[in-house]
């Protein structure tokens, strides 16, 4: 296995037709330069992509060409001095890069052809937007010069309008080729054409096919730890109190407003926590330089409109009057996909039917609590809204699913979509087995036996969910769709 190569793909082309984006997708790398500037990339780089710890192929980085027709022209010449056969090209680009004077003449093109004469496959990205000119043909030409593998792929950039008129130029030049958005490219784009490298040169398909296997597990690893992440949040967000021990003669009323902003403030640094976590998992750590790109989800967890984006619906909420008999906290009615469910109510309790709002203004309540060694203790929360963790969890799963169709080459911002109702939907079992899961969690606590059962249960709920997330993303986002909307 040892003796296998990796394979080694250089990104080439004319500068500014989206490289360096290219790179940044498939290396997953959010660390690449990426400008709109052209000539941004004056040196080239590798990019090893590597899962846990195995080396499965490089991405080179490279300068654009600048000067391909006095190069290509310097090649002509010398072999016709020479009487060069093609099968002597690969040895004379070799020999220009040895040439006095060409790496201060040539530098971009120098940078670029290197590590395709040390053996590296080509990539030849373009621009689809733009029309197709003879410019571009003395930068193919010496590509098909150096001998080796080549793949070509149409970047669409703004506009899809000349792709066909590519299509048909590229083909004259490279084998395969491709039509692949460099700033979106969904998982399976990326997978596809990963299996298309393995087919460019023979020794290339045993590694490459090892490369799409450790791609796919790590897909679904990350998936399942964020799906743990989210449940584990919710969690700890249904058992938070805070508390304070009360003077002999202090009022409740006078602590109560200072603890429930306590309670909202660890509230929001549990939620910013849980997400630092689900981005590390999915390697956009450096989202966390970027404050304004989470501002819209930094919005206030509080306000009504956060509710009605990611909790129930208006509609969906009732609460219950219970007498007797009715169990502390089964005050909930949720009424999911037009059924009627009580939690924790006993036989004959009665159902009050308010369809209210259970807005954020009664997110916990205010105990007072007797010591048994003396003195008193205020305690706000936990909280028992009902709408509370769908809330939570509406918005941890919004987050992780823009995160699972985020590409490393976009640097915009995470936007937040206003009709979160129809891009998100949860049918009326999955409502079900979420709010029996929250509700096992509130009675139960992350701690107990049966908080544990139900915390896998809300994982495996969630992986499910996330799954369904990851396919309704890739197969309705379109080429020039917002690259921060999650569908």
């Amino acid at each position: 296995m040892a003796d296998i190569p990796v394979p080694v793909l250089a990104v080439v082309g004319h500068p500014n037709k989206g490289k360096s984006s290219l790179v940044a997708t498939l290396a997953e790398d959010d660390s690449v330069g990426i400008s709109p500037t052209p000539g941004t990339t004056l040196r080239t780089r590798a990019y090893p992509m590597r899962v846990d710890g195995q080396l499965l192929y490089t991405l080179v980085d490279t300068p654009g060409f600048q000067r391909a027709r006095q190069v290509l022209a310097w090649l002509e010449e010398r072999a016709a001095t020479l009487d060069a056969t093609a099968a002597d090209r690969p040895r004379l680009v070799a020999e220009f890069l040895r040439a006095a004077g060409h790496a201060d003449r040539f530098p971009d093109e120098c940078e670029l052809l290197r590590p395709l004469v040390t053996g590296a496959g080509i990539l030849y990205v373009v621009d689809g937007g733009v029309p197709y000119g003879p410019e571009y043909e003395a930068e193919m030409e010496i590509l098909r010069w150096t001998g080796r593998p080549s793949l070509a792929l149409i970047n669409p950039i703004g506009s899809r309008d000349h792709i066909a008129d590519w299509q048909a130029a590229l083909g004259q030049f490279f084998r395969v080729v491709r039509v692949v958005d460099a700033l979106r490219a969904d998982f399976s784009t990326r997978r596809q054409l990963l299996v298309a490298f393995g087919e460019l040169e023979t020794g290339w398909h045993a590694p490459i096919v090892r490369a799409v296997e450790a791609l796919d597990a790590v897909r679904s690893s990350r998936r399942r730890a964020a799906a743990r992440e989210i449940a584990q949040f919710v969690g700890q967000a249904l058992a938070l109190v805070v508390e304070r021990r009360m003077q002999p003669e202090e009022e409740a009323g006078i602590l109560e407003r200072a603890l429930e902003g306590e309670y909202k403030q660890r509230l929001s640094q549990l939620e910013a926590c849980h997400r630092r976590a689900v981005q590390r998992l999915y390697g956009h750590g450096a989202l966390e330089a970027h404050v304004r790109e989470l501002e819209i989800l930094e919005s206030d967890l509080f306000s009504e409109t956060t509710w009605l984006r990611f909790g129930l619906r208006r509609r969906d909420l009732v609460t219950v009057g219970a007498v007797g008999g009715a169990t502390t906290g089964g005050l909930v009615d949720v009424a999911l996909g037009g059924a009627s469910f009580l939690f924790g109510a006993a036989a004959g309790a009665v159902v009050g039917g308010l369809l209210g709002w259970l807005g954020a203004g009664r997110l916990a309540e205010l105990r007072v609590i007797d010591r048994p060694m003396g003195g008193r203790l205020a305690r706000y929360g936990p909280s028992r809204n009902a709408n509370f963790p769908f809330v939570l969890y509406g918005r941890a799963r919004y987050h992780c699913g823009l995160l699972a169709i985020r590409t490393h080459a976009m640097r915009d911002a995470l936007e937040l979509d206003v009709d979160l109702e129809h891009r998100l939907p949860l049918d009326g079992p999955t409502r079900r087995e979420l709010a029996y899961a929250f509700g096992k969690l509130r009675k139960r606590g992350l701690d107990s036996t049966r908080g544990r059962e139900a915390l896998e249960d809300l994982m495996r709920t969630t992986d499910a969910i996330l799954v369904k997330d990851e396919d309704r993303g890739e197969k309705t986002r379109s080429p020039g769709a917002d690259s921060g909307h999650f569908p």
